[in-house]
């Protein structure tokens, strides 16, 4: 018999339920042909007892890939894969990893991106992570988001809807969202000024292709964000970067940039830079907007994380003080949790058109039941009080983060307080080389950027973003122990 109790591996941290996680292993391995047509499978019983589950669990499985057809059950004989299965043969891997190589190369173009991406990794196999700004979901209303969801199925709501009139969204969560930015913002819009997405990154991928053409310069942030600039090289595009200081992004430098070459787009992150936090100061944002009117470009705002801000009222954004020559780009799903993927995108009519036409050849349509349930969370101001409540506890997280680097990582690391967002820019000392750290605190089950990603235009910044808002105070506490245990090692 195949040794099950290795084939099989079950991660008790898993979101995912036991008996699922066995059926989707079951059905890789015939698919791969570990499992041959008509070969007999153990007994719920055995392998119950190999794995050390609930024989209810096993069965449970059973029946799942029996419904999708991969096997059938005999009486008295038992579960067999089925023999209506082509018949495949065991995946020969690579000994450098567990990817398999294209025999024949296929005709396939290559993404001409540059950046540095950093390797998949199974976060499940470690105890903790670091990550780049993320929410916490454990607080966020999940529950009422859930309901309302849950009543929009029930009514066959989707049904009743075509997908020409869901390519923009839902109309309800436009008009919802026209009224909250009014009022959060300062953002003057109508109905067909907004376009939502799935994300603030569809919002950045459609505007780039709105406005950028091979050859064409874009002015961004250095250090910037890796993900943008990795969407401008694809496109062919030439990447003027802009030094960034406290107060964001060197607006001398993007008019020398505009006196020397034909900019077509400005691209800026305004609250809290990726990866720095700095916030663009209000004389910069003037200047920057007078610079688009006499340079005839256009800025693309985005504002990712605009409502979470620990001091004062956040700035205005740029698009309330000139609506013509700005894409404005934000997301709800800082709001929420990073799996609930609805942004926003803001712009003079006439580039929603044409941003609607290129949402349409990647996706008909979004998860219009999620959008309409977010509606009547916005609507009902659940999304307000949310908001309130997490930043007070947000707060509370960037400060002991911050006292606790410094009374355990003073000696390697420095940084500045942001005034707000999800992260706190982070740079070690020459002598701890992040590649080292990061090996080192994988040791200790601990996953954290090697910092290759903010590394731009050849230069290594050695630092990361150190995501506060998604750990307890406890779990801060037990990942800076365990951070420190890594530099200490270095």
């Amino acid at each position: 018999m195949l040794p099950f109790v290795n084939l099989l591996i079950i991660n008790r941290k898993s979101a995912v339920p036991v008996y699922l996680q066995i059926a989707n292993q079951l059905t890789a391995l015939i698919r791969r042909g570990v499992l041959k047509s008509k070969q007999k499978l153990p007994s719920s019983r055995e392998l119950a007892d190999l794995l050390q589950v609930h024989r209810k669990t096993i069965v449970a499985a059973y029946s799942e890939i029996q419904m999708q057809g991969w096997t059938t059950t005999s009486p008295k004989r038992g579960v067999f894969v089925s023999s209506a299965l082509p018949e495949l043969t065991p995946v020969k891997w690579e000994k450098d990893g567990p990817y398999e190589r294209l025999s024949v190369p296929l005709p396939f173009y290559r993404v001409n991106t540059h950046y540095i991406a950093e390797p998949t990794v199974e976060s499940s196999k470690y105890d903790w992570v670091i990550d780049d700004g993320l929410p916490d979901a454990r607080i966020a209303p999940l529950e009422a988001l859930i309901r309302e969801y849950k009543i929009r199925i029930q009514k066959n709501f989707l049904f009743k809807n075509n997908a020409g009139t869901l390519s923009p969204g839902s109309l309800s969560l436009r008009e919802t969202l026209l009224s909250y930015l009014a009022e959060t913002r300062g953002i003057q819009a109508i109905t067909p000024n907004i376009l939502i997405t799935q994300g603030a990154q569809m919002g950045i991928f459609m505007s780039a292709q709105l406005l950028l053409r091979p050859g064409d310069y874009v002015v961004v942030g250095e250090p910037g964000y890796f993900m943008a600039n990795s969407v401008f090289e694809s496109l062919e595009a030439n990447i003027l970067r802009a030094l960034v200081d406290k107060d964001g992004i060197d607006v001398d430098q993007v008019e020398e940039f505009c006196l020397k070459y034909n900019v077509k787009m400005l691209y800026i992150i305004p609250h809290h830079h990726h990866p720095t936090t700095v916030t663009l100061s209000p004389q910069r944002r003037m200047q920057l907007i007078a610079l688009a009117e006499k340079f005839n470009f256009v800025i693309v705002e985005d504002d990712y994380d605009y409502d979470f801000h620990y001091h004062s009222a956040p700035y205005l954004p740029l698009v309330s003080y000139n609506s013509n020559r700005i894409i404005y780009i934000g997301s709800l799903t800082k709001c929420l949790a990073p799996s609930i993927r609805i942004g926003f995108m803001v712009a003079p009519v006439e580039l929603i058109d044409e941003a609607i036409k290129i949402r349409r050849s990647i996706s008909l349509r979004g998860d219009f039941i999620m959008e309409e349930a977010l509606s009547v969370l916005i609507a009902s101001g659940d999304i307000n009080r949310h908001i309130k409540k997490s930043n007070k506890i947000y707060m509370h997280r960037r400060d002991l983060l911050c006292e606790l680097m410094r009374q355990h990582l003073q000696d390697f690391v420095t940084f500045d307080i942001p005034t707000g967002g999800m992260a706190v820019w982070i740079k070690f000392g020459k002598g701890y080389p992040l590649k080292k750290i990061a090996s080192n605190a994988a040791k200790h089950r601990l996953l954290m950027s090697d910092g290759t990603k903010y590394n731009t235009h050849n230069e290594d910044y050695n630092a990361i973003r150190f995501g506060f808002a998604s750990l307890t105070d406890i779990e801060l506490t037990e990942v800076i122990q365990l951070l420190k245990a890594s530099l200490q090692k270095a």
